[in-house]
């Protein structure tokens, strides 16, 4: 890992001594899509790579979800998780301000506020996952029970 590649996220992981590893790639600038691409470009099934998406609950609170890069969130069972009515993507400026991040290299770690997070069930089914590492073309590898662990997040069907 090149020392340009420190983020919040990999400090808290340093700070737990937890075990990972950090993947850094060129990000193409016309993409938006930036899950799909982690995969593409790292050569990893796209079902081990988790995006991390705020969401906006009942209108009024965030919260985060970490789930497949090749899924889409389904809204109810989102809100359900975290006992809200209803759950819709955060706006980009909201997301930014609240994580410390820019959209594309959200982490679930290492966020700026603490938001409330929930992780899609079928993390477990692995014995590795890729997450953003704060920052677009950075992605890091961990135990699934580790993310959950440091994050305090549910687990639940998210997608």
């Amino acid at each position: 890992m090149k020392r340009s590649a420190s983020t919040p996220a990999i400090a808290e992981l340093q700070r737990a001594d937890v075990s990972f590893t950090v993947s850094e790639y060129d990000v193409e600038r016309t993409e938006s899509d930036w899950g799909a691409q982690a995969a593409r470009t790292l050569n990893i099934d796209p079902a081990r790579v988790f995006k991390t998406l705020v969401v906006e609950l009942d209108g009024r609170r965030l919260a985060v979800v970490v789930v497949p890069a090749d899924a889409r969130f389904r809204a109810r069972s989102v809100a359900a998780v975290f006992g809200a009515r209803e759950a819709q993507l955060a706006n980009q400026k909201d997301a930014e301000r609240a994580t410390g991040y820019v959209i594309g290299g959200i982490s679930p770690l290492g966020q700026r506020r603490k938001l409330q997070i929930a992780i899609d069930e079928s993390a477990l089914e692995f014995t590795t996952i890729c997450i953003s590492a704060g920052r677009r073309g950075l992605e890091i590898e961990l135990a699934p029970n580790d993310l959950v662990t440091l994050t305090g997040a549910q687990v639940g069907p998210l997608t």
